[in-house]
């Protein structure tokens, strides 16, 4: 009895294993079908920790003119494409100031920017403003700007908004360069969230 008693423990645990596992062989089915229904539709196709992401749209290539958008600022002013006219602008566009890639490159940016002439860097996330400001404070970064796409259509426009996934509703990792007239001279959608951008390509295409 006790033997056919640990048999059926045996059999009982081994189905709850199996369970697990096509559980999570659904979830990654499910994830990858969202994926290609996004990019059948327009969007792109990220990865966050090796799991497939969807995004909103395509990124501007180089060449195109930037889409319209606002962003608010740590003052809680709105500014716009139009406002940057004149300069050369770098949108620095993640997740979330609150976590260790971000705020490396948020780093990383503030080094750089100290070198480039007429160019402001922005770092673009959906965080409120207050947590960015905050967070550039305590860093003290003076050379990087903050804007937040809380309330904007800054997602939808650039096409990084991403759209199923943990982080569903807030943006991708990328990077957009643009020239005083608004023109991108650069971009990149960072295929796998958790890395960090291209930063040399980003400084190479203002030379």
């Amino acid at each position: 009895m006790a033997a056919k008693r640990k048999s059926a423990k045996k059999k009982i645990a081994k189905k709850k294993i199996v369970k697990k596992v096509a559980k999570k062989k659904a979830v990654k089915k499910t994830a990858k079908k969202a994926a290609k229904k996004t990019a059948s539709k327009g969007g792109s196709k990220v990865t966050l920790g090796g799991n497939p992401v969807s995004t909103s749209g395509k990124l501007p290539k180089k060449g195109a003119a930037a889409p319209s958008f606002t962003l608010t600022t740590g003052t809680l002013q709105e500014i716009s494409n139009k406002d940057l006219r004149g300069k050369r602008v770098i949108l620095n566009i993640f997740p979330s100031i609150d976590t260790p890639t971000c705020a490396t490159s948020t780093r990383t940016f503030n080094s750089l920017a100290s070198s480039l002439n007429n160019t402001e860097v922005y770092c673009v996330s959906a965080d409120l403003p207050f947590a960015q400001g905050r967070f550039c404070g305590s860093e003290g970064l003076a050379n990087v700007k903050t804007a937040s796409s809380f309330r904007s259509n800054f997602g939808k426009a650039f096409g990084v908004s991403l759209t199923d996934g943990v982080l569903k509703g807030i943006l991708a990792r990328a990077v957009v360069v643009l020239d005083e007239k608004g023109k991108v001279l650069h971009s990149e959608l960072v295929s796998e969230i958790a890395n960090e951008p291209n930063y040399e390509a980003a400084i190479n295409s203002l030379k």
